[in-house]
Order: structure tokens, then C-alpha cells, then sequence
């Protein structure tokens, strides 16, 4: 077999301090495993690459809770990840840790590299620091109130809700999460890395990217919001005990910030699997090689590290005298998998871990069901009824149908070997082309990420070949035409082959086990889908590839989940007011006059109202749940004496009111049909 390319992959590093659960395997982990067996299938010089992220203060804090060691905690979630991880199926060449020697050195080189260039610019400022627990605080342990719109979940230096970057100085009511208390602001002095001089260069670089590739649109909208604020420089350092220390004389209590030294996990596993493998200098042929094809799968929230900072360091790196990195060609980020409607939460227990779910079902089942609702364009969820279904009427009822009454009927009536093929009739001639056509089929999808179609379209050809045998009904030939019977019979062996090699990317177990079925072993991409097994060829005996799962075992499951965890669900802590401070809220009923996206954000939508008096300006969060032409003619609820506040840079005049919905959508609350228009909502 030629090789075709060579081809590096990354899977986003999971954070050593829990347990990977289903939503990380549909965001990052799942779709690269795909792409990495079929890529191999094909003839490419391919290397997958993963590990822990094992630094940073969420480490520590776990470690200060259960009242051990940092180290204790990395270890614990490092192995039992990676376990799980196995079991699923993960190809990984090398799962290695971000803890270890040759990480350390690897970030050290590119920051001094930084350093010594003159590059990263030391300066004093303000942070969070929480008296109490006497430490500095990252963005991720403040929350306040946004200064830009007003949100009151906003990290000390962000706004998740309108993507506004400021000083966090400028954060009203700040809270730490750790104590609970006001922290104050003190002063300290960091590294910052100037990733401001580098956004001409990454607006051209992805702009290259997708037209030359297709970039996805989450992935470039995303980036063109961090643009559209501007690119600011970045601290490359923090003060905190735990993590890769700062490799300077004067930065004693300093180590490297996560964000800088995590992503070049990628290179320094490389390396690792280079010693490995008794070649150190493999890791140049991946990273370093001009012709390499690098493809970083991440999920949507990584987008940022992935798209623009870390391109940014190695551009950084480029400028100098050494050998030059290449970047990625493409970062096909998901969305968010969904548990039962709501986002999986480790703090409100909802949701399942991978471990847990191995336990009781079958990695290709969960491999298979996850494929098929992958979130790789919006949103979705992962739903046990909808596990349950899958497994049984597709899995069990179509492709282990399929297999399981062929090799039975080829035992019973043909020695257990492949029968001959005589004359060929129409039905049988379509059904070769249509065995024919379906590797190329397949195969472009899973090559521009389009993994959800690529299940979809082979558990089709599964479908096609139960329709093949059924129509060609060998039960009655095998009493009146041997030949015909066997010519079925052949054509259904070799649809077996090339079903067992189409789903090897997709639900590898299986496929192994009809390849031992079938007595033969895994051929390249390119040859499955014509003939394969010769006539003669000896079958092993068949076994049953799924059995059932009964509803008592998933009503098990959602009784758990319904009294364990109450779906997620607690009540909230509100704080009270009084009558007149409620009677200060003015709520109005308008009428849509237009509605449209605002370019670069997946959230957001501007709406001109008519509030009965005058037309205003409303920017809505709702953009992933309502097409903007279904709300225009409709009235709607808003809260009218806002003050004004700029979201993505577009002036909303009001609020408009929406409640989520028992699936996690967000729904535009509308006021009964006879409502008039500027109407007071008392």
C-alpha cells in the first residue's frame, strides 16, 4: 500500500482533575478517532496525538479539598482516563501527560526563545487575590457582573455572554469562587506575550485555511469576534505553586500559564513517541515537515487557544533562526453534546462519565450512537431512549440481522464456505455497483468532517443489503436453483466485508469481530467494496454481533438519574426585593418589525420593535433557537427602561424575555395574540 500523505493529529488535551464523560468524546475525541482509522485505511503516514493537561489551579483546589497532593489527583485522573479511553476505542499513538520532563523542557524552550528575543514584555498589574485563601485568583475563580452588558456570570477579565474583553479592575461585584468572599485587588508583575502583533497575520493565515479547505463556520465566526475586539497582549505567566516554574532567576512563584504551555503538550508528546519508538528526531518530521498535514481536533470551547494562540506562538517561533513549525490546516471544532436536554454539569452531578458507561454497554453501541448525533454543526443531545433505539433497530435489527442470517444460511447450505457466483441478474449487478461506490462515498465525507453523514450513509448500504436479500429471498432458491442461491449468497458475503471495513472507523469491535467471521483481516480503503473472498474461501462459525437492550435496563438508568441527581436541578438562590424595587422594572409588549444575525456571533440577533410609540433597537441572545424570519410580525415581552448597553458592538435599546425550555432551548416568551402593542406587563 503507497503512502498517500503524511498526516498529524491532535485531540484536544482533557484536564486531568475528573473523568472524561460523553460530551468530550462528541466534541473532540470521537470524530478524530474516525478520521485517524480511516486516514490509515487509506495508505497515510498518520500519527495521533494526546494527553493530560495536568496543570493550573482547578489541580490544586481538588487537591485541597480531598487534602492531598496535586500530583495525587493528576495520576488518579491520567490513568483512569486513559483506560477508559482504550476501552472506547481511542487510537492514539501516544497518550502522554503534560506533567512529564520532556513537557517541561519543551515549554521552557519556547519561552526563553520568547524571552531572549526580547519578545515578551514585563509589566505590573492589578489582579484578583483572595485574602482568605491567599491566593491569586485566574479569570475562571472570579465571577461578576459584566461592565459592558451587564451579565452577572461574567469571568474577571471576559464576558461569556457578550464576548467583551476588559481590565479586571473594571468587573463590578466581584466574588471569588473559591471563598466566597470580595477579593481585592493586588498588585504582581508577569510576562505578556504581544499576540496583538500577530492578528493581520492569523486573519490571513485562516482566511488561506478556508479557502483552501473549508474552514467550519462555528470555527471562523468565532475567531472573527476575537478579531473584531482585537487581539491584546497575554500573560504568559501567574503566580502559583503548581505548574512548570517560570526558568528565570527573579520569578520565584511563578510558573507558566496554562494557556502557553498546555498546547505545546502536542509537540512535547511527539517527542515522546519519537524516543519511543528509538527515533528522537521523529518528531521533525511531523512538526516540522513542509508537506505534513496537521489537523487539531478540539471542542468549540478550545476554539480560541487552538485558532489563534497557539498558531500565534508558532509564527512567533518561525520569525527566528530555527527550523520553522507548521500549522494547522484545519481545526474542525464541535459544538456541545447535551445530557437529557441539559448541559452535563460535574457540580450539580448531571450528566455520565465514560467509565461509568463502559461498565454496562458496548463501546460501539455508544461509539455508533454518538456518531449519528454528533454535534458538529449546533448543539445536541445525548438522550437514553435514543441510545436504546439506536442499538436495537439499527445496530442489532439491520447490520447484526444482515450478518448474522448470511453466515448462518452460507453454514447450513454451503459448508461454511463462500459459494460460487454463477450468472448475475440485475439485482445482483446493482447491488456490486452500489458495494463499489460506497468507499469513495463515504470516504469524502469522513474527510471533510462530516462524520454524522458518513454513519449515516453506511448503515444505509446495511439497510440496501437486508432489502438485497430479503428481495432475492435465497430460502426459496436454495429448494429450486442452487446456483442462484449461491450467487446471493456470495454477493451477501462480500457486502459483509466491505460493511466490516466501511464500519471499522466508525465501531471498530465489531468490525473485528466479523472480520474473524469472516476468517480474513482488514484490507486498505480503496479495495473494499469489490471482491474480496474468494470462492471456496472458509467462513468461521457466526455469532450474534448485538443482543437487545430490554427497556427494564434504560428505565434503570433514567430512575437514577431522575432520583440521584433530580436532573440536575436545584433550587436558586435569589436574592429578594421589595414592591417598589420590582414596580422600577418596566415591562412592555412590542411588536418585531425585523429581525436579523449579527455578524460573527452564533448568539446573537438584532431586532427593530415597535414599542408603540417609537421604534428601538434590541440585541437578543437567542440566534441558536429562533430563525430570525419567525419572530418578525410577532409581539413579544421586553424590559423597557434599560439603560442602553453595546453586545458585539451594536447598541441594544431594551431586554426581550425568554425561558428556557425542559430541553435546554431557549425559547422568546410571547404575550397572548389581543396584547396591544406598548402595552405595560403588570
Amino acid at each position: 500500500m503507497a503512502i498517500k500523505e503524511k498526516i498529524l493529529v491532535t485531540a484536544a488535551l482533557p484536564y486531568a482533575n475528573g473523568r472524561i464523560h460523553l460530551g468530550h468524546l462528541a466534541g473532540a475525541y470521537l470524530p478524530a478517532d474516525v478520521f485517524v482509522r480511516y486516514s490509515r485505511l487509506k495508505g497515510n503516514d498518520i500519527i495521533f496525538i494526546c494527553g493530560s493537561d495536568e496543570h493550573g489551579v482547578p489541580i490544586t483546589i481538588t487537591a485541597d479539598k480531598e487534602k492531598i497532593k496535586p500530583k495525587d489527583v493528576i495520576d488518579r485522573f491520567h490513568f483512569q482516563n486513559k483506560e477508559a479511553f482504550e476501552q472506547f476505542g481511542m487510537s492514539f499513538d501516544i497518550y502522554s501527560r503534560t506533567s512529564n520532563q520532556i513537557h517541561h523542557e519543551t515549554a521552557k524552550e519556547f519561552f526563553l526563545e520568547f524571552y531572549k528575543r526580547g519578545m515578551l514584555n514585563e509589566k505590573k498589574s492589578w489582579q484578583f487575590y483572595d485574602e482568605k485563601a491567599q491566593m491569586f485568583l485566574p479569570d475562571r475563580y472570579v465571577e461578576g457582573t459584566c461592565p459592558k452588558c451587564g451579565y452577572d456570570q461574567a469571568r474577571s477579565d471576559e464576558c461569556e455572554q457578550c464576548g467583551s474583553l476588559y481590565d479586571p479592575s473594571e468587573l463590578k461585584q466581584p466574588v471569588s469562587k473559591i471563598s466566597g468572599q470580595t477579593p481585592i485587588l493586588k498588585e504582581t508583575s508577569h510576562w505578556y506575550f504581544p499576540l496583538g502583533n500577530y492578528q493581520d497575520k492569523l486573519m490571513s493565515y485562516i482566511a488561506e485555511m478556508n479557502e483552501k479547505f473549508g474552514w467550519k463556520d462555528n470555527v471562523l465566526q468565532y475567531c472573527n469576534g476575537w478579531f473584531k475586539d482585537g487581539l491584546k497582549e497575554r500573560a504568559v505567566t501567574r503566580d502559583l505553586d503548581w505548574g512548570i516554574p517560570v526558568p528565570l532567576d527573579d520569578a520565584s512563584g511563578k510558573v507558566l500559564y496554562v494557556w502557553f504551555e498546555a498546547v505545546l503538550g502536542y509537540v512535547s508528546a511527539t517527542k515522546e513517541l519519537g524516543i519511543e519508538k528509538n527515533n528522537p528526531e521523529l518528531w521533525k518530521e511531523y512538526w516540522q515537515g513542509k508537506d505534513t498535514k496537521y489537523i487539531a481536533f478540539i471542542g468549540k470551547d478550545n476554539v480560541v487557544f487552538h485558532c489563534v494562540v497557539f498558531p500565534a506562538m508558532l509564527m512567533a517561533w518561525n520569525e527566528g533562526e530555527n527550523n520553522k513549525y507548521i500549522l494547522p490546516q484545519n481545526v474542525p471544532a464541535n459544538e456541545f453534546l447535551n445530557f437529557e436536554g441539559l448541559k452535563f454539569s460535574k457540580s450539580r452531578g448531571w450528566g455520565i462519565d465514560l467509565h461509568d458507561f463502559l461498565a454496562k454497554f458496548s463501546p460501539d453501541s455508544l461509539r455508533y450512537t454518538l456518531a449519528l448525533n454528533l454535534p458538529e454543526l449546533r448543539d445536541t443531545d445525548f438522550y437514553w431512549k435514543d441510545f436504546q433505539a439506536r442499538h436495537n433497530n439499527e445496530l442489532a435489527h439491520i447490520l447484526g440481522n444482515f450478518v448474522n442470517r448470511t453466515m448462518t444460511f452460507v453454514h447450513k447450505h454451503f459448508e461454511g464456505k463462500v459459494p460460487p457466483i454463477y450468472q448475475l441478474e440485475t439485482r445482483d449487478t446493482e447491488m456490486l455497483e452500489t458495494l463499489e461506490q460506497y468507499p469513495a462515498k463515504t470516504g469524502a465525507l469522513i474527510e471533510k468532517y462530516r462524520v454524522k453523514e458518513a454513519t449515516l450513509e453506511t448503515m444505509n448500504l446495511a439497510r440496501a443489503a437486508n432489502k438485497y436479500f430479503n428481495d432475492s429471498e435465497p430460502w426459496k432458491s436454495i429448494k429450486v436453483d442452487k446456483e442462484r442461491c449461491a450467487t446471493t449468497l456470495n454477493i451477501c458475503v462480500q457486502t459483509i466485508y466491505t460493511l466490516a471495513e466501511l464500519f471499522y472507523p466508525l465501531i471498530p469491535f465489531t468490525s473485528e469481530k466479523i472480520f474473524k467471521m469472516l476468517n480474513t483481516s482488514v484490507t486498505d480503503w480503496d479495495s473494499c467494496g469489490k471482491y474480496t473472498l474468494n470462492e471456496g474461501h472458509r467462513l468461521n462459525t457466526p455469532e450474534i454481533l448485538f443482543s437487545t437492550i430490554e427497556d427494564g435496563v434504560i428505565e434503570e438508568q433514567l430512575h437514577l438519574i431522575k432520583d440521584e441527581t433530580k436532573r440536575g436541578e436545584k433550587e436558586p438562590e435569589e436574592e429578594q426585593i421589595n414592591i417598589d424595587e420590582f414596580d422600577k422594572i418596566r415591562l412592555r409588549v412590542v411588536e418585531v418589525l425585523s429581525a436579523e444575525a449579527i455578524k460573527g456571533s452564533d448568539k446573537l440577533l438584532k431586532l427593530k420593535v415597535n414599542d408603540g410609540y417609537k421604534t428601538r433597537q434590541i440585541v437578543a441572545g437567542v440566534a441558536k433557537f429562533h430563525d430570525p424570519a419567525e419572530l418578525v410580525g410577532k409581539k413579544v415581552i421586553i424590559v423597557s427602561n434599560l439603560k442602553p448597553a453595546k453586545l458585539r458592538g451594536v447598541e441594544s435599546q431594551g431586554m426581550i424575555l425568554a425561558a428556557e425550555t425542559a430541553d435546554g432551548k431557549l425559547k422568546v416568551v410571547h404575550p397572548s395574540d389581543d396584547a396591544k402593542t406598548g402595552s405595560r406587563v403588570k
